[in-house]
């Protein structure tokens, strides 16, 4: 009966032991890893708070900037658009006065024509006349032509709507030789428009030979009217071709 007896006070006496050892803190477990490793979640904790704390005032940052652009580009486009329908504005103003000014200056035009041709008055007795189935535009550019053609520069060139009138300078031919007497003319024409689209053709000359020594040769009217028939002939036979019909 002893035996089992010290056994059980065997027992006891260990288990007093080992709970006295959990008791004292010399038999605590060691927690220093647990407690690094939470710092060093506290520091990273941390530092994503900051991190997170420095992107949100960055967005913030950048969302006022772009605010701010969107308002600049609101303001820009607005005054864009300002300045196109402004532009615009000045543009038909300017278009408008430009035609004003077409319109005055037609009327202008069309009364001065008009009072140049009540005024316009032609000496031209003893000239040689034609009657011409052309309109007084096609035969006044054919009269130009002829004049130029022959070497004549005009003086003075007046067209209206129903009249026009040329006097050419002067043109002196020279002599073929001194012995040959050359000449020296000048003409005056006059075209008035007529119904039915036709033109009167009016060509007087002031014809004069010249001999050698620069002496002037009486000349026979005839002679005169030669001359002049000369550059209706010339006016009419320009008139035939089918580029003026």
């Amino acid at each position: 009966m002893l035996r089992p007896i010290a056994k059980s006070g065997c027992t006891a006496a260990w288990l007093a032991i080992f709970l006295l050892c959990f008791s004292a803190p010399g038999c605590k477990p060691d927690e220093s890893p647990l407690k690094a490793e939470n710092d060093q979640l506290k520091k990273q904790v941390t530092r994503q708070e900051s991190l997170l704390t420095s992107l949100q005032d960055g967005n913030k940052v950048m969302q006022q900037q772009i605010d701010l652009l969107n308002q600049e580009l609101r303001d820009a486009k607005k005054a864009t658009e300002s300045a196109k329908t402004e532009t615009q504005h000045l543009a038909d103003r300017l278009e408008l006065q430009l035609a004003q000014a077409k319109r005055m200056s037609a009327e202008v035009q069309r009364a001065a024509s008009a009072q140049a041709a009540q005024n316009l008055k032609v000496d031209d007795k003893g000239a040689q006349f034609d009657t011409l189935p052309r309109p007084l535009g096609t035969v006044t550019k054919v009269v130009e032509e002829a004049l130029a053609r022959n070497g004549y520069h005009l003086k003075v060139g007046i067209k209206t709507d129903q009249k026009a009138v040329y006097v050419t300078e002067r043109k002196v031919s020279s002599p073929a030789s001194l012995e040959v007497a050359g000449f020296r003319n000048q003409y005056l024409i006059s075209l008035e428009a007529l119904p039915a689209q036709v033109t009167k053709l009016g060509v007087k000359a002031e014809f004069e030979k010249v001999a050698q020594g620069g002496r002037i040769l009486s000349v026979s009217a005839e002679e005169t009217a030669e001359i002049e028939r000369r550059l209706i002939a010339e006016i009419s036979k320009a008139l035939e071709s089918p580029s003026k019909t």
